[in-house]
């Protein structure tokens, strides 16, 4: 009887040992997967981008075209690529678009993405633009639509 009660002494031992065991395991694997999950997120937070969130514009005598974007890449001395979400905005006009090539001495912008272009009563929807002139000419590139919106009143 005394053999019986020692056989299972030790199965009892050696199965709360494999219980513990597997529960350390678990925490464990579990910690490390958050540990991943926290440093992927830091990794998305933080940008490789020259510039966050950069603003420009673009000044001529009768208004101001107020550039932003999400991020900036400079390309050379006088040239930033903008990108994600980039918006051009005057009192008169706006356009939105992802990808656009600034150059800041001469005042220029040069999309090849699609663009969305809207005034009051108008809104033009094109495969890119080119913005030169100090703002006051804009020429749309590739297949355009146009949207007129005409009222007597």
């Amino acid at each position: 009887m005394n053999f019986f009660l020692y056989i299972n002494r030790n199965i009892i031992f050696l199965a709360g040992l494999i219980i513990f065991s597997l529960f350390l395991l678990i925490i464990f694997s579990k910690q490390n997967v958050l540990n991943v999950i926290e440093k992927e997120d830091f990794d998305r937070n933080v940008s490789k981008a020259d510039i966050d969130e950069p603003k420009f514009s673009i000044n001529n005598e009768s208004k101001k075209i107020y550039i932003t974007a999400m991020q900036g890449y400079f390309l050379n001395e006088d040239e930033i690529l903008l990108e994600d979400n980039v918006r051009f905005k005057s009192k008169d006009f706006s356009i939105e678009t992802n990808r656009v090539i600034f150059n800041q001495n001469k005042e220029t912008a040069e999309s090849k993405d699609r663009s969305l272009f809207k005034t009051e009563n108008t809104t033009i929807s094109s495969d890119g633009f080119d913005i030169y002139d100090n703002g006051n000419k804009i020429i749309f590139y590739g297949n355009s639509f146009v949207i007129l919106k005409w009222s007597l009143f």
